[in-house]
């Protein structure tokens, strides 16, 4: 296991981009007989199965028994190289051939899924071998087979970020090897909540893809600062040189946005719990949590820039360092990337990208000014705090609410800020049958697009469309190089 679990040293992985010795030897599994036979079985099993993951035509099953022969004895061949994960590799073989054994109905790896716990092996280059029947989230809504050769990212200030004031057991942060299908997407999260199983267990860790978070965001905001004539700061732009300090960036992120979302002034239903509501209200959640993640980058910032260089860590200092980076990143991905990625039918990422810029635009730190894009920076934090204040007030508040005036507060909340479709009955105000009834009707009347984008972003999506296109699939490998046919 050595060549595949070696904790790096902060030196290790800062400055230009490079391939460190260990990410190499975990690479090199991607090219080892067993995993390109287990990955060719894949790829020829999906065909074969429909939306839920079964092989209904027993016509196919002869075939899917063949492929399912290949697989189980390649994930036998490469489980020495993952003995941290012995048990769950075990568990899947037997999951795999139980499917097989009893027709190929819908497949059902809960056994296998509760053996794998990557929560607790959060080591720096780290491997895993991952084969699960299950959806990809923004990828496929089939649960087909998929196998995922992945690392950990780990660093050590994370590891001390996550033992300090920033606790979260369940985060866990990956990078691509390898993987089937459904990941060939935009699809950067592995959540055990996809996978096929007979019934809903306690989930104990939840996985984001690190590497290509970074790697769009390198290629988005690069093109988008041209594309704007954006002047960005030495240190942001550093970010888009070096795919491993994104990363970790992204890694900061994440860990906060994540705790976030169980945490502060909350309704007694979370939203994160599945329910039929206005999108906009995924929105402000999503919102909510980059936000609480922005704001406290800049506590750590500016309480550690206050005390002395040697009196700090060499864990403290890298703390402070991507502090500062987190804010770039939440700024510039909401604002390019997010606000403009999908369609318009219900986007709730896209809606609060839009309110953060023009939140930033209105409180007079971002400038649109002779065809240039300019931003404040020493005013930024303070007016994005501002906005992370309103959403938290309005939480505040919303415990004290009945459910449709908490709904209607938000609203009107974010419509101070971004304007409505011309055609919203939101807008007008809902008639008041709707307002009498049940929630069902105030969903309803929302448009699918009920903040249209505004004309900034009607021309830079014109422009940046391509490139945003051409970050499906993208990792941190492929993210060097920039896509022939995509530049501004």
């Amino acid at each position: 296991m050595s060549q595949f679990v070696q904790k790096f040293t902060q030196d290790a992985i800062v400055g230009e981009p490079e391939v460190v010795e260990d990410v190499r030897s975990v690479r090199e599994v991607a090219q080892h007989p067993a995993w390109l036979r287990l990955k060719q079985a894949v790829v020829a099993l999906r065909p074969l199965q429909t939306q839920d993951g079964s092989v209904p035509d027993a016509s196919d099953h002869p075939a899917a028994g063949e492929h399912v022969a290949t697989i189980v004895p390649a994930i036998a061949e490469l489980a020495p190289f993952f003995p941290h994960d012995a048990a769950f590799l075990d568990a899947v073989q037997r999951d795999f051939e139980r499917w097989a054994a009893e027709g190929f109905g819908v497949p059902d790896f809960l056994d296998s899924l509760n053996e794998f716990q990557p929560q607790q092996h959060r080591v720096d280059g780290l491997g895993h071998l991952v084969v699960f029947p299950m959806y990809t989230q923004n990828g496929s809504s089939d649960r087909l087979v998929e196998a995922v050769l992945v690392e950990v990212i780990w660093p050590e200030f994370i590891a001390a970020l996550e033992a300090g004031d920033y606790g979260n057991k369940l985060f866990v942060a990956l990078r691509f090897v390898d993987f089937t299908p459904g990941y060939d997407t935009n699809s950067a999260v592995l959540f055990p909540e996809t996978v096929a199983m007979r019934e809903i267990p306690s989930f104990t860790w939840g996985a984001i893809f690190q590497d290509r978070e970074a790697a769009r965001y390198r290629r988005v905001v690069r093109a988008a600062a041209e594309i704007t004539k954006l002047e960005l700061p030495d240190d942001a732009a550093a970010m888009l040189d070096d795919q491993q300090l994104t990363e970790r960036v992204f890694v900061m992120w994440d860990i906060i946005h994540d705790r976030s979302h169980m945490r502060g002034d909350l309704p007694f239903d979370p939203f994160m719990i599945k329910q039929r509501m206005p999108y906009f209200l995924y929105s402000l959640e999503e919102l909510r949590c980059d936000l609480t993640a922005f704001r406290e980058s800049v506590r750590l910032e500016r309480t550690l820039s206050a005390m002395p260089d040697p009196e700090l860590s060499e864990a403290q200092r890298s703390i402070r360092d991507h502090a500062r980076l987190v804010q770039y990143a939440v700024i510039f991905d909401r604002i390019f990337r997010f606000a403009i990625t999908g369609s318009r039918v219900r986007n709730y990422d896209g809606l609060g990208g839009q309110l953060l810029f023009a939140w930033m635009h209105q409180h007079g730190v971002l400038h649109w000014t002779d065809t240039q894009l300019t931003i404040d920076w020493d005013e930024v934090p303070d007016v994005v705090i501002a906005l992370s204040d309103a959403i938290n007030d309005l939480y505040w508040r919303s415990i004290d609410r009945p459910k449709a005036a908490h709904w209607l507060a938000a609203y009107e909340m974010v419509s101070r800020t971004l304007t409505p479709h011309p055609a919203s009955s939101w807008a007008r105000g809902l008639p008041g049958e709707t307002l009498a009834g049940p929630p069902k009707g105030y969903t309803d009347a929302v448009l699918d697009d009920e903040f249209p984008l505004s004309m900034f972003y009607e021309a830079l999506n014109k422009k940046m469309a391509k490139v945003i296109e051409s970050t499906a699939g993208i990792t941190g490998l492929s993210g060097m190089a920039e896509p022939a046919g995509v530049a501004a």
